[in-house]
């Protein structure tokens, strides 16, 4: 039988809850979140940060000569 069902992470109850689900991977399938995927203007994504900071670390390497 599959159940469907809802659980708000932002409570101790919940949190302690879905990693106990998150523990038994065998029986246990995530289909997906509902967060929000829009992005507040002047913050970045994780992968927009990781590029601009390798483009930072290049030029700080040739600026010194590392690279």
């Amino acid at each position: 039988m599959i159940h469907t069902v809802k659980i708000s992470d932002h409570t101790p109850n919940g949190k302690r809850i879905v990693e106990e689900l998150r523990n038994n991977y065998e029986e246990v399938e995530f289909i997906g979140s509902t967060v929000n995927t829009t992005v507040p203007e002047g913050y970045m994504t994780s992968d927009e940060f990781w590029k601009a900071s390798r483009v930072s670390i290049d030029k700080i390497c040739k600026k010194h000569g590392l690279l």
